[in-house]
């Protein structure tokens, strides 16, 4: 008979956690990221634990489209970042298998340099449906990372549907990787990523490309000076780089270095941070409400009858939602 799995011990992981045991931050992951109620449970007083150990990270969201090499960037100027000295924690957001809601990518396979660098922490995590294929406990995740000691945390997004916007939120600066030539310029514009980037690099900037690359480059300069920036002490840059052969990455980070200096001299890096944990609070009440929308007993069974009736024309929608309020208490 298979013994019975053992209830993680909060107290022991936290010391483990702070104390640099990387199979202890891969446990209390799996604990964030667990449904069961008791893991919950586990999971929250761990990070209340820990918080004090937060938020002295750098973290820098990562997108881009399919193809663009993130991937290839992220491991080449993570490896740039531990040979520097830092430690450097990936967070590579998958899209999810539509039948398991796990990971699909391998990334530690896509990684190879990172994957093998002491210094460095990749974790895979199943986006699971979230909106814009976003990790529900990304968030955690960082904190986690952050008290055990990863004072760099890069957030690879899966650069389709809502997935910059998501990330966008939670990061301290984000980054927007961009191929050069093949109308991606437009594209780019199209999809509004430009509005919530701080930096544009146009990927791919070797050899041949190089030519391609500079006129993207230039076509998104162009594309910038109509938009309002997003903060008054910061305009974003557009570089051209190589993850493939290690160019332009060593400028890329300085660049983010001078964003978070001028952010602190502002103020707005604090401001931003708190807005942020606020903007967490609410998401994560949201998808409370929802869970509890759908696993109670008195609405779960209702809930499928009117979605049936609303999906046949027979109710209307703003009907259903005020009955499924009144059955939540939410409504007099």
């Amino acid at each position: 008979m298979t013994p019975k799995p053992r209830t993680p011990d909060p107290a022991l992981l936290a010391k483990d956690i702070t104390n640099g045991n990387r199979a202890a931050l891969a446990r209390a992951i799996t604990l964030v990221e667990s449904k069961k109620a008791d893991h919950r449970r586990l999971a929250h007083g761990l990070i209340q634990d820990l918080l004090p150990l937060t938020g002295k990270a750098l973290r820098v969201g990562i997108t881009g489209v399919p193809g663009v090499g993130k991937s290839t960037t992220i491991d080449t100027l993570g490896s740039n970042l531990t040979q520097a000295g830092h430690k450097v924690a990936v967070l590579a957001v998958d899209p999810s298998s539509t039948r398991t809601g796990g990971s699909i990518l391998g990334d530690k396979t896509r990684m190879a340099n990172l994957a093998v660098d002491l210094n460095a922490f990749i974790r895979p995590s199943p986006s699971a449906g979230t909106l814009g294929g976003v990790a529900a406990k990304t968030r955690e995740t960082m904190l986690l990372c952050e008290a055990a000691g990863f004072d760099v945390i890069l957030v690879e997004t899966v650069g389709i549907g809502q997935s910059e916007t998501t990330v966008a939120d939670m990061v301290d600066f984000f980054l927007v990787l961009m191929l050069p030539g093949a109308g991606d310029e437009l594209q780019g514009i199209k999809k509004g990523v430009l509005e919530i980037a701080d930096m544009i690099a146009v990927n791919k900037a070797e050899g041949d490309g190089a030519t391609r690359a500079r006129s993207a480059a230039s076509d998104y300069r162009a594309a910038l000076h109509i938009l309002a920036p997003k903060s008054p002490s910061w305009t974003p840059p557009v570089i051209t780089i190589s993850g493939l052969a290690n160019e332009g990455l060593d400028h890329l980070w300085q660049q983010v270095e001078v964003f978070r200096d001028r952010m602190l001299a502002s103020g707005e890096w604090s401001e931003k941070r708190s807005r942020q944990q606020v903007a967490w609070m609410w998401d994560l009440l949201q998808q409370r409400m929802l869970e509890a929308l759908k696993s109670n007993p008195r609405t779960a069974d209702r809930l499928k009858s009117l979605e049936g009736d609303v999906r046949d024309g027979r109710t209307a929608v703003s009907l259903a939602v005020d009955e499924l309020s009144a059955l939540m208490g939410l409504t007099e």
